[in-house]
């Protein structure tokens, strides 16, 4: 074994990797769980001692080593969290952990208070997802309890992230929309006046300008104000549909596959045929998008595996990793029915 593998802190997966066994196996025997055999136990050990594992959680009594982890989301509407919730809930599970999942109203004295019920309950981390707030809160939160936010960008100290390369995704649906001929490309915003400048409403709202600039097309930069909810995309719906034709944008950022959604019923109410009156393309690629008749053309940023990334974090910084760590995810349009090119 090398120095420098001999001064890196040992993980659970490295403890299994040695003798041959699961991740789970490892966690069983670490939480003394029943139906672990003689034989695993001090396979396990044996390797534990080797490596000089021993995770800081247990070395400094951190948070009772209760095995559970914390989920916080705050909007249950957007199944795209859900998805999310499912790749953090399929590691947790293999590791021997439960996963539990707090939903707050809108608002950042709701926010605080489930957070602090949640640390109070002795867990052993907390995944946010898509929190509201200011960095320096969420690094308070870290200096006293491992934290992975999902949905977040910019540095942190104390805290990781994982997010979607959200100015990358934005350029994707403008440059497909581009490339069938659009010029009059408006989006829905999420202009909401709480979003912070790390957010990923703020952030694919900067690449959807960016793109539009680079195609020239500033004069139609076009942001529909609202918030990324079912009933927003109705409401933004309708005032597009409202308005004169030829102030009605060709094609549509939806921002998020809910307020996509969310217009794409409000204008088919008013008789806005998509996509031959009007190209739409979402974000997140929720399960429903992919549903006939819709076929909602979006961009995916793997919801399930950014799940899985934020899990697998926040459970090597129980273990003891001090060092924070950013994931930034590479998203990929999906092209379905709703985009086409505009009529001439």
């Amino acid at each position: 074994m090398h120095m420098t593998e001999q001064l890196k802190r040992a993980t659970i997966s490295d403890v299994a990797e040695h003798p041959g066994v699961s991740r789970a196996a490892v966690s069983k025997v670490l939480r003394n769980a029943y139906g672990v055999s003689p034989a695993m136990r001090t396979k396990v050990e044996e390797s534990m001692t080797l490596l000089n594992y021993r995770p800081l959680a247990l070395a400094r009594g951190m948070r009772g080593n209760s095995y559970t982890l914390g989920v916080f989301l705050v909007d249950l509407s957007n199944t795209f969290f859900s998805v999310l919730a499912e790749g953090i809930r399929d590691v947790a599970e293999e590791l021997g952990y439960q996963v539990l999942i707090g939903q707050a109203r809108q608002g950042l004295d709701a926010q605080q208070k489930l957070i602090e019920a949640m640390v109070d309950r002795r867990m052993d981390g907390l995944v946010l997802i898509a929190p509201f707030g200011p960095n320096d809160e969420l690094e308070k939160l870290g200096r006293t309890i491992p934290v992975v936010v999902l949905g977040r960008h910019g540095p942190a100290k104390y805290f990781d992230t994982v997010a979607s390369d959200d100015i990358a995704g934005s350029a994707l649906i403008v440059d497909h929309l581009v490339s069938l001929g659009h010029e009059r490309i408006s989006m829905l915003a999420n202009t909401q006046p709480d979003s912070e400048p790390g957010m990923p409403q703020t952030v694919r709202r900067h690449g959807y300008d960016q793109a539009m600039e680079k195609h020239g097309l500033a004069k139609y930069i076009d942001h529909v104000p609202g918030r990324w909810g079912t009933e927003s995309g109705l409401e933004a719906g309708r005032s597009l549909a409202a308005r004169p034709l030829a102030q009605r944008p060709s094609a549509l950022h939806g921002g998020a596959d809910v307020a996509a959604l969310g217009a794409y019923t409000a204008l088919f109410e008013a008789g806005i045929h998509i996509p031959d009156d009007m190209s739409i393309v979402g974000y997140d690629n929720i399960p429903a998008t992919g549903l006939p008749p819709i076929g909602l053309s979006t961009v995916d940023q793997s919801g399930v595996q950014m799940g899985r990334q934020a899990a697998e974090l926040l459970l090597s910084r129980i273990e003891g990793r001090t060092e924070s760590e950013h994931v930034l995810v590479s998203p990929r349009l999906i092209v379905r029915k709703t985009s086409a090119p505009p009529r001439r």
